[in-house]
């Protein structure tokens, strides 16, 4: 069976462990660790990494991953291999209710990092260095951005035939084609010959109990697939989107949705109205094509050109 080490320290087969690796200080000295839950079986198979919280401010990530963990704690039988459990990889912009870092930086835009780079670089680093070199497959847990929700998906690169392997194994809503980003986290684990699967569900700042829920059912499905786990839920109806594209606002004011996330949508069908805050004018939002919503703007008062609604095409 393939030995992990990670930052120095072996794991054995059937061992549980805990790990806690120092990232920095803050201004005040206080140290920063990121901890790390390692969760073996006494049987060889795959090393599945399951991660939340690259962005600080997706908490319905972190929370999915950590509803796994502690499932795995209170009895569910890992039959092989290892799991290793981030639930929370970027704890400063946790603390700051942020997506980025202090200075600003995307942890997933700062891929493969330095170890004497900026803040991010050196989570980058820990991640590329430590974590990518151990695993098989992964499952990296997002949402939308403030006030953007959206609905269960993974989203991979149609060319990884692997990964859409494993999205079809994962089981939730949709699958929605996106394209290795440079210096992510996903882009850097491909480079490695590793697949990570990207889960969006819910909005930041925000818990979504249907998001949580779909994130959970699906990794167990997707850890049942690879002989992990015993069983499973049952899959959702597994719908593939060749693209996605936001209908846009043409106009400011309160934006007010007639359809919900998850919904199919025809070409021309009114998604939204924009109004004035008098009564005035009401603009329609028509869907320019034929799809289905897998995200939507949850805030009222919006501008020309702001992301409203995401359709996604077979």
């Amino acid at each position: 069976m393939k030995e992990l080490v990670i930052n120095g320290v072996r794991i054995r087969p059937g061992q549980s462990m805990n790990l806690e690796i120092a990232i920095a200080k803050l201004p005040t000295h206080t140290l920063i660790d990121l901890p790390i839950f390692i969760r073996s079986s006494k049987e060889e198979g795959p090393v599945v990494l399951i991660s939340g919280g690259v962005h600080g401010d997706e908490i319905n990530g972190v929370v999915t991953a950590k509803r796994l963990l502690e499932e795995v704690d209170e009895g569910l039988e890992l039959l092989k291999g290892t799991l290793i459990f981030i639930p929370l990889v970027n704890i400063y912009g946790f603390l700051s209710n942020s997506r980025t870092f202090p200075d600003g930086r995307d942890l997933n835009r700062s891929f493969p990092g330095s170890k004497k780079g900026s803040l991010a670089g050196s989570i980058a680093y820990i991640l590329s260095s430590e974590i990518i070199p151990q695993i098989d497959f992964g499952i990296d847990f997002h949402t939308g951005g403030r006030m953007l929700t959206n609905f269960p998906q993974i989203r991979v690169d149609y060319k990884d035939k692997v990964a859409v392997e494993l999205a079809k194994a994962f089981g939730t809503h949709y699958v929605v084609n996106s394209k290795y980003i440079e210096k992510s986290f996903r882009k850097e684990a491909y480079k490695a010959r590793k697949h990570i699967l990207v889960y969006e569900g819910g909005e930041s700042m925000r818990l979504d109990e249907y998001g949580i829920e779909e994130g959970v059912n699906g990794s167990k499905r997707l850890l049942a697939s690879l002989g992990m786990l015993a069983d499973a839920p049952p899959p959702q109806e597994t719908i593939f989107l060749k693209e996605s594209n936001w209908v846009r606002a043409k106009a400011s004011g309160i934006f007010n949705s007639s359809v919900q996330v998850g919904e199919s949508v025809k070409k021309g069908q009114v998604l939204a109205r924009i109004s004035d805050p008098y009564g005035q004018i009401k603009i329609p939002v028509k869907s320019p094509t034929n799809g289905f919503i897998i995200g939507m703007n949850n805030m009222p008062v919006i501008n020309t050109g702001d992301a409203l609604v995401h359709i996604g095409k077979e």
